[in-house]
């Protein structure tokens, strides 16, 4: 497919470089002349200088009528910019626009999506909003990921030495635990990590990423960390940008008597927020003062969200407050290169809005119909595929156990009408059966296959 990206940033850059790795035709655009070079320099892709919102420069980059260009993938950090050039695209024929969106006003309800023909308008901070409100939950989780509409999720738990887990094969999970719905869909271990077999059995340190509910999770927590969760009496944010707003707002919205702190720098903003966050106690003031933090009560903190637009900034604010007391740090992390450290950040968990988007937009740009793979977690080498059985699928009123799916393949929950489950391998599969797969990369296309799923 050819394919144009607006925007040569961390997202547009994370995007152009895959989609160039799988073969497709790639033209990157982008204004900034720092970035349009680096992106030349470094990746195999055409580069076109100029503000991806004016017609004479997407027409440069084969946007224009009679042409070919099969999808548009507008990413800069301004909103305008890229819902013009969706625009723009979709009126010169491009089938397929994507848009990134920063404003959450974008994102509230379809109607803007669908007034300027943006086939998905996708905005970063109210999923990852999501997923700091779940590592706030669930405390001993060091990842979590939504799925199904948040009827289950993705959580990641490490085993203590002193878990009952330790010795144990994965195949004798249910035996021991028939109470609990959960699944392993993917273990880390020394660095390296896989979609697990039966016989696999787990050690201490594993990082151990299960599908479950959130009301199983906190029971997970208990068997593989050994712990409770306590239930939230405070937590503090500083960043006061979209961000931390949506995360305060989320909090005041399942907690009633939950002591929440904003604290940002700037006066203007926060008076606004102090308007816009009705149970938020708003905070103008620096949130790397430590005599502020000590006077607001770090060390009794539960959660300490770390929201800033710097990522640097961010990850020294998590390891002060962790110094100081708080229970549970969580860091706002936009650049990948933070992630690949070889020394462990006193951070309890590193959240990257960009990654998030980033694994959206190529899901939606490889897979139009909505059935694919999506990368689940961040530097977890797994895919999911949600997808529906269909009438026709040979699959269909077969056991699991004897579908034939390849090693590294996982069926980790069901949707069949108004219930959801964890399957065995003697689970017979209905037709229009919701599954929700994981695989190990390069495996999902198989297990289509054998889904009878196009």
């Amino acid at each position: 497919m050819k394919i144009v990206v607006v925007g040569g940033g961390e997202v547009g850059w994370s995007v152009a470089e895959t989609l160039s790795e799988e073969g497709h035709d790639v033209t990157v655009v982008e204004e900034d002349e720092e970035r349009a070079a680096r992106v030349d320099d470094e990746l195999d892709v055409q580069v076109v200088r100029g503000n991806g919102a004016r017609p004479q420069v997407l027409e440069e980059a084969g946007v224009g009528q009679g042409r070919s260009v099969d999808i548009l993938v507008a990413c800069t950090d301004r909103d305008e910019v890229n819902i013009l050039a969706c625009w723009i695209a979709k009126r010169a024929g491009v089938r397929r626009v994507i848009s990134r969106a920063r404003g959450l006003e974008f994102t509230d309800g379809p109607t803007w999506a669908r007034d300027f023909g943006i086939d998905v308008m996708n905005s970063p901070e109210r999923s990852v909003a999501r997923e700091i409100l779940e590592l706030l939950f669930v405390s001993s989780a060091v990842h979590t990921a939504e799925l199904l509409d948040g009827r289950s999720g993705v959580y990641a738990f490490r085993v203590a030495d002193n878990s009952a887990l330790v010795g144990v094969p994965l195949r004798d999970l249910p035996v021991l635990y028939p109470q609990f719905a959960a699944i392993i869909v993917y273990i880390e271990r020394e660095g390296k990590g896989a979609v697990p077999s039966g016989d696999m059995v787990l050690q201490a340190g594993d990082l151990c990423y299960l599908v479950t509910s959130r009301d199983q999770a906190w029971k997970m927590e208990e068997i593989y960390q050994v712990k409770k969760s306590r239930p939230l009496k405070k937590v503090m944010i500083v960043g006061g940008g979209k961000l931390g707003f949506q995360v305060a707002r989320r909090l005041e919205s399942q907690f009633k008597s939950l002591d929440i702190r904003l604290i940002d720098h700037n006066r203007e903003k926060c008076e606004r927020l102090a308007g816009e966050l009705k149970k938020t106690l708003v905070i103008c003031g620096d949130g790397a003062d430590e005599i502020l933090l000590r006077h607001e009560g770090v060390e009794e903190a539960d959660g300490f969200v770390c929201a800033t637009e710097s990522d640097e900034k961010n990850i020294v604010l998590a390891a002060l407050a962790k110094a100081l007391g708080a229970r549970k740090t969580i860091s706002v992390v936009r650049r990948k290169s933070y992630a690949r450290l070889d020394v462990p950040l006193a951070v309890d968990s590193i959240v990257n809005p960009n990654a998030a988007l980033a694994s959206v937009i190529l899901w939606y740009a490889r897979y139009p119909s909505g059935s694919g793979a999506l990368p689940i977690i961040e530097n977890a080498d797994v895919e999911m595929l949600e997808a529906y059985i269909p009438a026709k699928s040979p699959a269909a009123g077969r056991a699991i156990m004897n579908l034939g799916l390849p090693r590294g393949v996982l069926i980790a929950l069901i949707v069949r009408r108004d219930a959801t489950f964890v399957p065995a391998g003697v689970t017979v599969l209905q037709k229009r059966d919701r599954v929700v797969l994981f695989a190990e990369p390069g495996l999902i296309p198989e297990a289509m296959d054998c889904l009878g799923i196009r």
